[in-house]
């Protein structure tokens, strides 16, 4: 088996889509749209659609999604958490925990949150 991708419903494609490639720098690798039933899918990612990549999957006529309390977060690997947290700002992005080492460990990390409010963790992969 192989990992392959992580669904999100989202209710603004575009805002969602400039979130993912133009503060995270994903890149948007195929895009769907079924008129049948109307909605349209979006994969993004680092690599290629073989890689693992999120999926944005937008319902034409759903414009509001309640959040359960059994999703954690996604993680990103990143070479420097305290310029990718300034650049997530500055680009618009909501951090909602400042970069720092983990309570109890060495390892950095901060969270930011996408547009439908999913909560992605960072995590510093190089040395400190």
């Amino acid at each position: 088996m192989k990992f392959l991708h992580t669904m999100f419903r989202v209710t603004d494609l575009e805002q969602s889509i400039d979130f993912y490639t133009k503060v995270l720098g994903m890149n948007v690798l195929e895009r769907c749209e079924n008129k049948e039933y109307r909605y349209t899918l979006v994969f993004v990612g680092y690599g290629t659609k073989a890689d693992s990549t999120i999926e944005l999957t937008y319902n034409w006529d759903t414009n509001e999604y309640e959040s359960g309390n059994a999703f954690g977060h996604i993680a990103l690997g990143v070479d420097d958490i305290y310029a990718a947290c300034d650049k997530i700002k500055t680009l618009g992005g909501n951090v909602t925990r400042e970069a720092g080492p983990v309570k109890g460990g060495n390892t950095h990390i901060a969270f930011i949150t996408d547009p439908d409010g999913y909560q992605i963790e960072l995590i510093q992969m190089s040395g400190e």
